[in-house]
């Protein structure tokens, strides 16, 4: 086989397009969550902070140096806490949801027939072992 026939089979088998389709999937949900968490979220907990705008929150570590015509000579060093701690609570988010889903899809069927006893498994068994 050619390298473009291999190529095909390879970007054509099913595992693989559904793992493209969850990575495309949790791209949107992450911005989803993003725009939450800075539209929603982060003006609440700024309200509650004292008004500030919480992704800015910042604590300057030296500031700024400008000349006496305003040019900036050097960029002030900051410590910007309020970007992780926004991306720390969309990383919440999107755990939570994911253990949600996992565990909804992972629940059993109440309906669904519960497995052999022991007592039944070893009764194969010994079924399977006088048929041999």
């Amino acid at each position: 086989m050619g390298f473009l026939s291999d190529f095909k089979a390879f970007a054509t088998k099913g595992n693989l397009v559904d793992v493209a389709i969850g990575f495309l999937i949790g791209s949107a949900f992450t911005k989803l969550v993003s725009s939450f968490t800075d539209g929603l979220v982060a003006p609440i907990l700024g309200l509650l902070t004292g008004g500030k705008d919480f992704s800015h929150m910042e604590y300057v570590m030296k500031p700024a140096e400008v000349d006496a015509s305003n040019k900036v000579i050097t960029e002030a060093v900051t410590f910007k806490y309020g970007l992780f701690l926004t991306s720390v609570l969309d990383f919440l988010i999107v755990a939570l949801v994911c253990y949600l889903f996992i565990k909804a899809v992972l629940r059993k069927d109440p309906n669904a027939a519960a497995g052999p006893t022991p007592t039944e498994k070893l009764l194969t068994e010994i079924r399977d072992e006088l048929k041999k």
